[in-house]
């Protein structure tokens, strides 16, 4: 059974009104960029500098997998979590989980699209210009 477990980003995002509109593959990690409702002019930045497993998808397959019930601790409208025991960490490689070292699932949820991402690296959030 999955635990959610909600994290502040610095901004306040209502999950069912962003979306993930760019995403960036970096040397040593990713960044990806996702809508701050109700403001049409900046984006919040999520980079993480390490070796990540990535996965992207719309949030009807997530709540079809069968890992989703009960869904401890997931809040309404809440867009991070920090994840624990769900389906998509569990089915990763064990030799490229190890060569992670110790890993955290994040879990970012929009209303059209979902992140998982499984690293060892911490998020690091900035706000950025939309139009740049």
């Amino acid at each position: 059974m999955p635990k959610y477990q909600p994290f502040d980003v610095g901004v306040p995002i209502q999950a069912s009104d962003s979306d993930l509109v760019g995403f960036q593959w970096e040397t040593r990690g990713i960044r990806a960029d996702f809508i701050i409702p109700h403001d049409e002019f900046h984006l919040l930045r999520i980079s993480f500098d390490r070796q990540c497993i990535v996965r992207i998808l719309d949030e009807m397959p997530l709540s079809t997998e069968d890992d989703v019930t009960p869904n401890e601790g997931l809040v309404s409208e809440h867009f991070a979590y920090r994840m624990e025991g769900a389906l998509f960490a569990r089915v990763q490689s064990e030799l490229f989980k190890a060569g992670l070292g110790e890993k955290t699932h994040y879990r970012f949820i929009t209303g059209w699209a979902c992140l998982d991402v499984l690293t060892s690296a911490s998020p690091s959030f900035s706000i950025i210009d939309r139009y740049d």
